[in-house]
């Protein structure tokens, strides 16, 4: 491939800098030892700096540049050969999810109820128990994660999944990625679940998807990207969230929001010499969080 020069790419001369193997793309980033401009999906964390993927092939097979032959990512983690495949596992959960809740809608067992948060009790029936997190299913709060009810609701967080889950999984790595999406969940469960009245029965579906646009509102501003489309999106959703209806359970967005934005933070603006205790401890605190209120939330509802 044909090296275009730094010169013809830069902003000054025609407008903003565009990735040069996604012109597409705006970047305020350069490889730094080639200084050609490069997106998220193409930089790779060397050791000062990042490197484009061409630069990190000629390292390799010099043996120059040894912190470019270990390619990482933004945040520390290790760069995939497929950058999307936590997304793509995580879409096949939910889609295999919501089909095994269709096909036993009718039946005499519905799954929906052993997965909802608040089990049974969303129907009404006081002889039906709470069957929930407060009698120990704890379970509950990861598998209500993966509930949607209609069909344009998971249409609408599994297109949310993968335009936002693939460029933060590309940015953070698999485990960064996953521990991002699994503790949002969690976090939007845990405020329905301290909030929320327990006849409501809620999903907790869009918790995890929340957390994702949290998280891509603080890599985007990490990165000096124009933050006018992620806040127009922001907004939308929130005003979806909110709406007079109030058929969308809000706690749970709010909560996987904050903690998606927090847990970003820690990902991308930990010191280097300090990452994985800045990284892994901020995962740590919202995880202790969460535990704390189902504890204390349990404690008064039985």
């Amino acid at each position: 491939m044909d090296q275009q020069p730094p010169e013809d790419q830069d902003g000054s001369a025609a407008g903003p800098l565009t990735c040069y193997r996604h012109p597409g793309r705006e970047t305020g980033i350069r490889c730094t030892r080639c200084e050609r401009p490069i997106c998220t999906d193409c930089m790779i964390g060397a050791s000062v700096g990042f490197h484009c993927p061409e630069c990190v092939r000629e390292g390799s097979g010099t043996g120059h540049h040894p912190a470019a032959s270990r390619p990482r990512t933004l945040a520390g983690g290790r760069v995939a050969a497929d950058p999307r495949l936590v997304t793509k596992i995580l879409l096949g959960i939910n889609l295999a999810v919501f089909v095994a809740v269709l096909v036993t809608e009718r039946t005499k067992f519905p799954l929906v109820d052993d997965l909802l948060l608040f089990g049974r009790a969303y129907t009404g029936d006081p002889s039906a128990g709470l069957e929930g997190v407060a009698e120990g299913q704890w379970y509950r709060l990861v598998t209500s994660m993966f509930l949607h009810q209609e069909v344009w609701h998971i249409a609408f967080n599994m297109l949310g999944l993968w335009w936002l889950g693939g460029p933060l999984e590309a940015a953070l790595g698999r485990a960064r990625y996953l521990a991002l999406y699994l503790l949002s969940g969690l976090a939007g469960s845990a405020l329905t679940y301290w909030i929320a009245d327990p006849a409501q029965g809620s999903l907790g579906a869009s918790g995890a998807i929340f957390g994702l646009l949290g998280a891509t509102a603080v890599l985007m501003r990490r990165m000096n990207y124009d933050m006018r489309p992620v806040i127009a999106l922001l907004v939308v959703n929130l005003i979806f969230t909110f709406n007079p209806w109030g058929a969308i359970a809000w706690q749970a967005h709010v909560g996987g929001l904050v903690a998606g934005a927090l847990i970003a933070i820690a990902m991308v603006h930990a010191p280097r010499e300090h990452r994985n205790l800045v990284q892994y401890g901020a995962c740590a605190l919202v995880l202790v969080v969460v535990v704390v209120a189902v504890l204390i939330r349990s404690a008064a509802l039985t």
